[in-house]
Formats: C-alpha cells, sequence, structure tokens
C-alpha cells in the first residue's frame, strides 16, 4: 500500500477499537486505537505505514492525529469504557516535548473527556534520544492526568532499568514476543512483575491468543487482558459485559485449578513435615550433622539428591551429602559456606522459628545441577535448620512441578 494512497485518501483512514478487558470486574475497561485503511471494501491496517521510518515523520502524524480525532470523537459521544488508549512514537513525541499530544486532547475535555481516562501508550526500545528527557515529559503529562503505558515489554531490547525511569502506570506484556524468546519466558516475566510492584505499575497482557495464555496472564498478575482470543479489534464499541460471563467460567476454572496445585503443595509439606520428624528422632542420637545427613540420605533416596545443614545465620555447619547416580557422596568442601544472601533465606528462617513448621519452596533452577527443584526447610532446633533438595522427577511424580 503506497504512502500517497493513504495522504490523498486521509478521508478513508479509520479509528479501530480492540477491548481491554479486566481481570476485577470481567468486563471492557478500554479499548486501544488502532488505524485501519478503508479501500475497495477492504480494511487494511495501518501498522506498517506507521512503523515505515522511511515515511515523513509529519506524513505520519497527519495520519495519526486524524485517526485519533475521529476516535475521541466517539469515545466522548458514547462514553464506552473507562480508558482509551492512544499509541505514539516517543521519538516523534519528544519533537515538542508532548505539547502537541497534549494540544490534540484538551479541546475534549470540554466535551466531557476525562483526562485520567486517556492512557498514552509509548514503546521504550524504539526511542532514540535521552531517556530522562523523556521522563520528564511523560512527568509533565502526567500532571494533567493522563496515564502512561509502556508497550511491547520483553520485546527486543526492553531495558527494565529505562523502563524504571519512565514510571509508567501500565506495563503491557506481549506475550508471543516473550514466548519467542531464546531467554527463559519465566525469569524475564518474574523480573516484570517485581519491576511493576515497585512502581505500582498495573500488567496488562497484549496478544492473547488462546485460552492458556489467558491462564498464564491470570496466574501471573495481569489485571487487564487483551488479544484476539478475547476479542479482535472492532470499527466500533461493544457491550461492557461482553464476555462477562465466559471470563467469570474461565476464571472459576483457573481458581480451581491453582486451589488444587496449592492443596497438592500443602499436603506434600505435610507429608514432609510427619516424615523428617519421625526420621530426625530416629536419628537424634547421630554424633554428628554429617552422620544425621547421612543416615537421612538412605531414607530419602525416593525424592531427594542432595540434603545439608545451616545455622540461623545460614552458615553450612554441615557437609553437602550430595546423589551422584544411586551412590551418596559427603562433600566437605561445603561446611561453613553463607547461603544468607539468597532470595527469602533469613525470612524463611524467621517463619520456621516461629511456627515450628517446616517451609516447603517455590520452584527454582538450582546453581550447579540447573534442575528445577523445590527445596524442604525444616527446624532442627531454633539454631539448626535441616534443608533437602527434591528432585524434578519427584515432584513431577506427585504434580508439584506447575
Amino acid at each position: 500500500m503506497d504512502a500517497l494512497d493513504i495522504l490523498t485518501h486521509i478521508d478513508q483512514v479509520v479509528p479501530h477499537y480492540q477491548p481491554i478487558f479486566s481481570a476485577d470486574e470481567q468486563c471492557i475497561v478500554g479499548y486501544e486505537v488502532l488505524g485501519r485503511f478503508q479501500q475497495d471494501g477492504e480494511v487494511i491496517s495501518l501498522g506498517p505505514f506507521f512503523h515505515d521510518e522511511t515515511i515523513p515523520e509529519e506524513f505520519r502524524m497527519e495520519v495519526d492525529v486524524a485517526i485519533t480525532t475521529k476516535a475521541l470523537e466517539q469515545f466522548v459521544n458514547e462514553q464506552p469504557a473507562s480508558l482509551i488508549f492512544i499509541n505514539r512514537d516517543a521519538n516523534v513525541l519528544m519533537l515538542d516535548r508532548g505539547e502537541s499530544f497534549l494540544q490534540l486532547l484538551l479541546p475534549y475535555k470540554e466535551k466531557g473527556l476525562r483526562l485520567n481516562q486517556v492512557v498514552l501508550e509509548i514503546t521504550e526500545h524504539h526511542f532514540k534520544g535521552d531517556i530522562q528527557q523523556l521522563g520528564h515529559v511523560l512527568t509533565y503529562l502526567r500532571t494533567y492526568g493522563i496515564q502512561i503505558a509502556v508497550d511491547n515489554i520483553g520485546k527486543e531490547s526492553s531495558n527494565l532499568d529505562r523502563i524504571r525511569l519512565l514510571a509508567p502506570d501500565l506495563l503491557k506484556i506481549d506475550l508471543h514476543s516473550l514466548r519467542t524468546s531464546t531467554v527463559s519466558y519465566d525469569d524475564v516475566l518474574y523480573s516484570i512483575s517485581l519491576l511493576a510492584r515497585k512502581i505500582g505499575a498495573t500488567l496488562l497482557y497484549e496478544d492473547i491468543e488462546n485460552a492458556f495464555q489467558l491462564q498464564y496472564a491470570w496466574r501471573n498478575g495481569g489485571r487487564y487482558y487483551q488479544g484476539y482470543y478475547l476479542h479482535e479489534p472492532s470499527p466500533s464499541f461493544l457491550p461492557k459485559d461482553l464476555l462477562k460471563e465466559t471470563l467469570r467460567n474461565q476464571f472459576h476454572t483457573f481458581i480451581q485449578h491453582e486451589k488444587k496445585k496449592l492443596q497438592t503443595l500443602y499436603d506434600i509439606s505435610e507429608q514432609f513435615q510427619a516424615r523428617i520428624s519421625e526420621l530426625v528422632s530416629k536419628y537424634k542420637k547421630a554424633s554428628s550433622f554429617n552422620e544425621l545427613i547421612s543416615a537421612l540420605a538412605k531414607q530419602l533416596s525416593d525424592c531427594s539428591f542432595r540434603i545439608y545443614i545451616c545455622d540461623e545465620d545460614g552458615f553450612q555447619q554441615s557437609a553437602n551429602i550430595f546423589k551422584q547416580g544411586e551412590t551418596w557422596e559427603l562433600q566437605p568442601q561445603y561446611e561453613m559456606k553463607n547461603w544468607s544472601w539468597r532470595p527469602y533465606f533469613l525470612e524463611n528462617i524467621i517463619r520456621m522459628r516461629s511456627r515450628k513448621h517446616g517451609i516447603l519452596s517455590d520452584l527454582y533452577s538450582d546453581i550447579e545441577t540447573g534442575e528445577t527443584i523445590r527445596t524442604y526447610s525444616y527446624p532442627l532446633d531454633e539454631h539448626h535448620y535441616l534443608f533437602i533438595d527434591l528432585t524434578y522427577e519427584y515432584l513431577f511424580e506427585h504434580n508439584a512441578h506447575l
């Protein structure tokens, strides 16, 4: 499609709206405005036009303004949802430090648009200028109530430190891009979730194409959802409660699945509590910690590959006993190593001391083996704690690998 065809037939440029659904109300909370071109009865996406850097910026801006103007008129007249998401190239936005964008919005404030309904959507990794200057402009726009969303998080070279500087209100996570990434999907998502929590941003998952991805987004802190699985872009607004019953039913299924998984983990933890209590009582006369873990290892060959004991400060008081094939081997070089730097280590020590009960960790990758494991921790007394690393095979067999 030729750019000149679009510019000479700008009256054929129209907005389409892709709905964004909320987890808390199961309704349409907003719409993202997308550009379309109507030609000979066919509707063509303007995405390639806007991403073509060979087209002068002023031409792209002219088309962008035409789409945004039509969208704002329709949004103000119908008030179909709480939010309207408007895309802008951050490089173009910075040409006049956001002033033209603001001036485009202000006339609609008099027509009933609340500026806190507007979400300015930018893509951080496309921005070529000074990120701090962009941050200043976004802060200025935010004083008018305009919300900021950073798009395509996890795609290409998204820089979490740069995103932190922008302090967006929403982070849009690109599920498709993360799925095709060579980096561990869960690890990237965990980092994004931590960032969102630190800066107080809401997670919006986009490009949801199937029920599994919706469940993944729900399970990983997504408040808002968008994608063809839910609804494709439409030339008109939709009933707010379009998918309310469908989403309620799906969320009910997700909740039941999650509760079943949590019950499984609770049951495993309780089983280990009883099993380890019995074994520790059986071998309480062991002359040393190394003798104790050696005795325990023989009894835990079905589920564990590493056992060791630490004090309350994280200093290892025993060797490691490590399973090589079918044989357990003591590794004395680990004595007096300190593990207090590990996430949640000291927190879990306090929990065990207070509750006098063992703890089953979340899933994580073992530093040495690279295997996905869980660790069961058990308080031997107020000062010493037993750590039992469980194999992935055991977790898989007991549905504790999810």
